[in-house]
């Protein structure tokens, strides 16, 4: 059984502020020259303009972001570190594309590679710590789709760390914003690497190819990506009045058009739409009653911050409840999940999140069980 409970002060904060704001009408989303694109909320996930988004096509160079993505992931696991030095070999000195000029037979650092690799695009870079990382670029190819699976990008396949043309190598505007979304997420502190402009190298100075880093100072990465195959693509993140955006624009005619898609995209974004975050995590929003504890009560909240994606002007219209279950048995575990909390837009739902026990509640004493038991023996009776 469950019953539901109205978050009042939500309610009343939220209708105050709608009222203050007019009412606001959303224009059609701009024309977007571009074989697919997507623009998601970082905060949310939520996808607010898409089109073509989960069909697959070649990503090019945006694959570097998975490789990137292992790379910052492994070092997060302290299994490498960024002074390693990492032995170039001659298949990555020879790989031709795009190259940071690495010599074979010479150790570079491990960061450098990554700034390489992200700035740079190179892919003698990408394939030296596939090396270094998986032993060989194919093992580490299955290590990137280990990866996908687990970001959930279920319509992507990789088979090497660069974004060479290759059969069966395809992604999705969907999947590069989820990886990319997790890049923001998981590893802030070399984040920064992608709002690089230049990076030099063995007295090659390169420039990132992101011309959005130039022309926009609310944007801060993350990948560009050309072949012939693939058009011109670029994964592109933005942050304005603390909301994040993540573009994506694939099969783009020039370097300029991806540019330019891009910015139509995050200024139409960014203009008509709002996040609004409403909790924060390990905040209780409710106290419920425990039957057979050492304790009678039992906080509950959420485990992560919530919000919420909108258009502008239509905050009044947002409702949240508490849908708590009825009964609450010890002992209680911290981070279970003991209900749900559910926002809703226009009585469409918008977000829906568990309700989880903030706390640890142990069984109480055997006599405290016993006579819990008879009272909610009776308590279903009657319910």
């Amino acid at each position: 059984m469950i019953y539901k409970r109205f978050l009042g002060f939500f309610l009343f904060a939220f209708v105050l502020v709608g009222q203050l704001q007019a009412a606001s009408l959303i224009p059609a989303p701009p024309q977007i020259a571009a074989t697919s694109y997507l623009v998601m909320d970082a905060d949310t996930g939520e996808v607010l303009l898409a089109d073509r988004e989960s069909e697959q096509f070649a990503p090019a160079s945006l694959t570097k972001m998975m490789t990137s993505y292992i790379v910052e992931y492994e070092l997060a696991k302290g299994n490498i570190a960024k002074d390693d030095l990492v032995q170039i070999s001659v298949k990555a000195w020879r790989t031709e594309g795009s190259r940071m000029f690495v010599r074979e037979g010479t150790q570079v650092k491990l960061i450098d590679l990554l700034r390489g690799i992200i700035i740079q695009s190179g892919n003698d870079a990408s394939v030296a710590v596939a090396e270094h990382i998986a032993g060989s670029e194919s093992a580490f190819a299955d290590l990137m789709n280990q990866h996908a699976r687990r970001l959930g990008m279920e319509n992507t396949t990789f088979h090497n760390a660069t974004g060479l043309p290759a059969e069966g190598h395809v992604s999705t505007a969907q999947d590069l914003a989820r990886l990319a979304r997790a890049i923001i997420r998981e590893f802030p502190e070399t984040y920064p690497i992608y709002a690089e402009k230049y990076f030099t190298y063995n007295d090659i100075r390169q420039p990132n190819r992101n011309r959005l880093l130039w022309r926009d100072d609310s944007v801060d990465g993350l990948k560009t990506g050309h072949t012939e195959e693939a058009g011109y693509c670029l994964v592109a993140s933005a942050s304005r009045d603390d909301m994040r955006l993540i573009s994506v624009v694939l099969g783009t005619k020039s370097e300029e058009a991806r540019a330019q898609e891009t910015q139509k995209l995050l200024s139409y974004a960014f203009r008509y739409y709002r996040t609004h975050k409403l909790y924060e995590g390990g905040a209780p929003l409710n106290t419920a009653k425990v039957w057979g504890g050492g304790r009678d009560e039992v906080r509950l909240g959420l485990s992560e911050a919530l919000a919420v994606t909108v258009p502008r002007g239509q905050t009044q219209q947002l409702e949240a409840e508490l849908d708590v279950d009825r009964v609450i048995e010890a002992p209680v575990v911290q981070g279970q999940e003991y209900g749900r909390v559910r926002v809703t837009l226009n009585g469409e739902t918008v977000r829906e999140v568990p309700l989880v026990a903030l706390e640890e509640v142990p069984a109480g004493g055997m006599l405290k069980r016993i006579w819990h038991s008879i009272l909610l023996f009776f308590f279903g009776l009657i319910g």
